[in-house]
């Protein structure tokens, strides 16, 4: 079994659909629905109450819809998820006919149990438009403005704090509408479309809020009165959602510490195009000989497996990582040794010494710093691929040191499947590393956390810095770890962000997803 590089895709997103379905049980249900028996998941795979004609325009395959009926795509998700869904023994097994739409059907068709800490076991169960999915998996194009915002929790009488993380510049190609109308990390958001962002006063007002900042599609113009960072006086303007291309690499740059010299890079995405500038980033600090690396996650949600493998290769080098493993897949009970959708033997992911192909020439050797530490600088938005990061280089031995807060907690993945012209994501696999150790569904957290997970890493628990821009040495996160090194192990007062990712809360935005669902995720391909 191979990863794909990319959970593009966005994990690659990324990754292209995959066509058909898991094989769920062979035996035949007798007519209507009967609790806990199963029909073989190909027996309802492409049956749709609307088919799509024509040909996949990413996939150059003519689609495979025949006519059918919602029903057949509820039972379609009923024998995929026993066969293949990591907890299918968890699931209640319902009707499907007493479900009125396939989307409803989908969301039960989980388990609702909760980790240690309270949070849902299974926070990544959703889906997405097809078309939209694949654009954005392997092109790292979707529709908005090249902003990423942030909700910070509330402060006296439960006012937002909504400001911009980072912009996406929209290279290559046009500027982003961000980029356009100036807009830089730690401007706040004071009003959308003529509302209060700050208190909206009912739930209309925050539906505007929220329809402002995340564009449901191409060319919406919405408006927006922001403070920009030192600015003394707030200002108008309007925006147009465009696409949008991710720049998951920036601010590549070296910097002095008390060890020499540092490197420092953002890395936002384990996309498909993110390979080639990686590879660049990794040669241009190789060349400057950096003695310590920041590798910036804070905003990685994750994406291609094999992206993941080709960084942690990177940082490492071959001696650690040689014939060792990154990550091991396990699926459910059903699947102990062969790998359910590729087909194949279940084996170790190794670090990827080579590139794999996704955006540049595959086979070449990976330049590589052969450090014997990393520095995370992390946040809750850190989840899946870049998790692995961490903890498959902690499996070999590498020590890594986490400045910032609790990661998301998602050692899951699992391979995108389109039904219908709807792609379902739907945790199948579970990751471990060298040494065995996947068990941090609560997220990885630094030594000196406020509310510590089961996985602690040694580092400093600091808060995001909007203040400065990312890659400033003054950055909250950049300057503790710079200042790790010159006096060892020290850290300042506890700071970390618990969340950043909330509920709307009555008709106050209590916080919003700092990006979409999708970009959080671990993804491979077959």
């Amino acid at each position: 079994m191979r990863s794909i590089a990319g959970i593009g895709a966005a994990l690659s997103l990324l990754l292209t659909a995959c066509g058909g379905g898991g094989s769920g049980g062979t035996t035949l249900a007798p007519v209507g629905w009967t609790s806990g028996v199963f029909q073989s998941a190909s027996t309802f795979v492409n049956k749709c109450a609307a088919p799509r004609s024509g040909t996949d325009p990413f996939t150059n395959k003519t689609y495979p819809d025949m006519a059918g009926t919602t029903l057949d795509e509820k039972n379609w998700l009923r024998s995929w998820s026993n066969d293949l869904y990591l907890w299918y023994s968890e699931i209640t097994d319902q009707n499907p006919a007493n479900v009125a739409t396939t989307a409803a059907y989908f969301d039960v068709l989980k388990t609702m149990a909760k980790t240690a800490s309270g949070a849902d076991k299974d926070k990544f169960h959703f889906t997405y438009k097809t078309s939209v999915w694949e654009a954005l998996s392997q092109t790292g194009v979707q529709a908005g403005y090249g902003a990423y915002w942030v909700a910070l929790p509330p402060g006296p009488g439960a006012a937002n704090d909504i400001e911009v993380a980072y912009i996406d510049p929209g290279a290559p190609g046009p500027d982003s509408p961000a980029k356009v109308n100036g807009l830089a990390r730690g401007a706040k958001v004071l009003q959308v479309d003529g509302v209060d962002a700050v208190n909206p006063p009912d739930q209309a007002a925050v539906n505007t809020v929220v329809a402002g900042l995340y564009p449901a599609g191409l060319n919406e113009s919405h408006s927006f009165q922001v403070l920009d960072p030192g600015a003394g006086s707030a200002r108008t303007f309007t925006m147009m959602s465009a696409t949008v291309a991710s720049m998951s690499v920036q601010n590549v740059t070296t910097l002095p510490s008390a060890s020499g010299t540092a490197g420092y890079m953002l890395f936002n995405d384990h996309l498909a195009t993110s390979e080639q500038a990686l590879v660049t980033a990794f040669t241009t600090l190789q060349a400057a000989g950096v003695n310590d690396l920041f590798l910036d996650i804070r905003y990685n949600g994750g994406g291609f497996l094999d992206i993941a493998s080709e960084v942690a290769y990177m940082i490492a080098g071959p001696g650690p990582t040689g014939g060792k493993t990154f990550e091991l897949t396990q699926f459910n009970s059903k699947h102990p040794t062969i790998d359910p959708v590729a087909g194949t033997a279940i084996t170790p992911v190794l670090f990827e010494s080579t590139t794999q192909g996704f955006s540049t020439t595959a086979g070449q050797a990976l330049p590589h710093l052969d450090l014997p530490r990393v520095f995370v600088l992390t946040g809750p938005r850190t989840c899946s691929a870049s998790e692995s990061i961490i903890n498959s280089l902690r499996g070999v031995g590498v020590t890594v040191v986490q400045i910032g807060s609790t990661t998301c907690g998602k050692p899951y993945g699992f391979y995108p499947q389109d039904n219908c012209g709807t792609t379902y994501f739907s945790i199948e696999f579970r990751g471990v590393n060298a040494m065995n150790f996947g068990d941090y569904t609560d997220g990885f957290s630094p030594q000196n956390a406020p509310t510590p997970t089961n996985a602690t890493v040694p580092g400093c628990s600091v808060a995001d810095d909007l203040t400065h821009a990312l890659g400033n040495a003054a950055e909250g996160r950049l300057a503790a770890a710079l200042n790790y090194i010159a006096v060892p192990g020290a850290c300042p007062a506890a700071s970390g962000l618990a969340k950043s990712l909330v509920a709307q809360q009555g008709a106050t935005l209590v916080g919003m997803p700092l990006n979409l669902p999708t970009r959080q995720l671990r993804i491979l391909r077959h």
